[in-house]
């Protein structure tokens, strides 16, 4: 990988010495009303690239950053409801636990029935 890097970095700086080379001569470049600066198109082309990389690499900072918060937030909500779920987990054991209590005595008393209803009414 370390050899790729390379070859593609000095491709990279060979394609600008040659476009240095080829585009020298001087042109004038306004900033804001009254300034102007003097330099080879060259160089300023190759500045204008630089600045364009660089906030191109500050875009890319600002976005892995959004995501790694995102990610966090989704992990939160995620810890949260497993959280929750555990706590209902937890009340449907001790439901079942009651129920089971509760059982004996359900079958210990008189099964209810139509005749068992009828006296009651």
């Amino acid at each position: 990988m370390r050899q790729i890097n390379f070859l593609i970095i000095f491709a990279v700086c060979l394609a600008l010495v040659l476009f240095s080379l080829e585009n020298s001569e001087p042109t004038a470049i306004r900033i804001i009303e009254g300034v102007q600066v003097q330099a080879p198109l060259s160089i300023e082309l190759i500045f204008a690239m630089g600045i364009g990389a660089t906030l191109a690499w500050i875009f890319s900072i600002w976005t892995r950053l959004q995501q790694q918060l995102e990610s966090r937030r989704a992990m939160r909500q995620i810890r949260s409801k497993e959280e929750q779920i555990e706590k209902l987990e937890q009340d449907v054991e001790r439901y079942k636990a009651e129920i089971e209590e509760q059982l004996p005595a359900l079958s210990a008393s008189r099964p209810l029935t139509e005749g068992t209803l009828a006296e009651q009414g």
